[in-house]
């Protein structure tokens, strides 16, 4: 298809107001959004950044700042403003009279990806949610910016999430909150049974964690490849934000027949909205109940440093902060590294992509798991040969007889089955 076919993408300015950050830190935040806005199908064509003490409370950067904003984007022909920052309602409203132009921040920009990228159907419902939250105290001025865009696409106007009109009123919107808090209840209702029934199976659960665009998903499919015990579908890998959504878990297992679960879970990313935290707070929660994380970094990243710490503190809120964890550089031949994989101290630096390092990342992670079990004997009465199956389908079976009084297993087994079936022992 010719150039001249191709449709053209929204141009837009980005803003950032640095409040005494070190320059270094806010250069890092500034790339990233407009990395965001590509993700989001928009093109870049002007970057304004302020150095300030405090934040305008009317129109978040200095009046003459918001001309120089105007001027360039008159001169650029851009039809968008992009913030750095979560605006406020009135700051929103101001820079929008005053710009003439639809101006969204950082969270809406995110949020627009979640809307692009959601695929299920809790997805879908989460997205919405956190949008119309957003939207809420945000009405006045959004209606006045529709009216700007005549229609156009742009600032929360996606299909991706139910095609949330913006003139819904206050009421309208919170009955539809309402309506869909109802709904992800129930599918939180089918989660947790989903994962009783996890933890019902006994098998150690493992979860991919780390910053967006780590290569979380693409460790993964390497690991279904290798070990996945039911010739398990692969999950979406593409090099972008926010790839997948969905939480995805598979069953794995090593070749003496020990099993695992393991989870890939949505990425996180600096700065990530109150608003989509509280709505994927159920998506999050699947991380809590690991029994060992793998923290995925890219290292090929300058600032991978800054997004473990990320990483690390949204661990902390969705109260995983004390999980074991083994770092999981990953992407580490973009570094032109010679002798990988290399395994020291609970970290590895791989390469998923060409599947240099996973078979040691399975190692790791099989130690880790099975580090604390224990030896023990059990006599399973034939009534109970369910119990039997189960601890013969999550341990590591040493020895079996069938006995008159019943089935005699040795195994070598976790510490939580040891006392779940402790009333068989021998």
């Amino acid at each position: 298809m010719t150039e001249e076919f191709q449709e053209e993408k929204p141009r837009i300015i980005l803003v950032g107001l640095n409040l005494g950050e070190r320059e270094e830190d806010f250069d890092r935040s500034m790339k990233e959004l407009k990395s965001l806005a590509e993700a989001c199908g928009k093109q870049t064509v002007g970057i304004i950044t302020q150095n300030a003490e405090t934040v305008n409370q009317a129109f978040y950067v200095g009046t003459g700042k918001v001309r120089e904003i105007k001027e360039l984007a008159d001169l650029q022909d851009a039809g968008e403003v992009v913030f750095d920052d979560a605006l406020s309602p009135s700051q929103m409203r101001n820079l929008g009279k005053e710009l003439d132009l639809p101006v969204i921040d950082r969270t809406n920009l995110i949020l627009d990806i979640f809307a692009l990228r959601a695929k299920s159907k809790e997805a879908k419902l989460q997205v919405e949610s956190a949008r119309l939250q957003y939207m809420l105290p945000r009405l006045i001025g959004m209606r006045e910016q529709l009216g700007r865009q005549g229609g156009a696409s742009g600032s929360l106007s996606n299909k991706g999430a139910g095609e949330t009109k913006l003139e819904l009123d206050r009421r309208r919107i919170m009955h539809r909150i309402s309506e869909l808090r109802k709904e992800l209840a129930e599918i939180e209702g089918n989660r947790e049974t989903m994962r009783k029934r996890r933890d019902d199976s006994h098998l150690p659960q493992v979860a991919l964690v780390g910053y967006t665009n780590a290569g979380k998903s693409t460790i993964m499919n390497r690991m279904i490849s290798l070990y996945g015990a039911k010739k398990e579908k692969t999950v979406l890998e593409q090099n972008m934000l926010f790839a997948t959504l969905d939480v995805t878990v598979r069953s794995m297992e090593f070749p003496d027949h020990k099993s695992f679960l393991l989870t890939d879970t949505v990425g996180f990313i600096h700065k990530l909205p109150t608003d989509l935290v509280k709505a994927f707070r159920s998506t999050l929660d699947e991380v809590k109940y690991a029994d060992l994380l793998l923290h995925v970094v890219d290292d090929s990243d300058e600032n991978h440093k800054k997004q473990m710490e990320v990483t690390q503190n949204t661990l902390r809120e969705i109260g995983a902060g004390s999980i074991p964890q083994i770092v999981v550089y990953n992407k580490a031949d973009l570094l032109n590294m010679e002798d990988l994989p290399r395994v020291q101290d609970g970290k590895i630096f791989m390469a998923a992509a060409p599947g240099i390092g996973i078979e040691d990342l399975a190692e790791m992670i099989r130690e880790q798991l099975y580090a604390g079990n224990v030896d023990a004997e059990f006599l399973f009465p034939y009534d109970k040969g369910g119990d039997a199956s189960r601890l013969m389908a999550s341990a590591t079976v040493q020895g079996t007889e069938y006995r008159p009084d019943g089935i005699w297993i040795k195994a070598s087994c976790t510490k939580k089955e040891a006392v779940k079936y402790q009333r068989y022992a021998v």
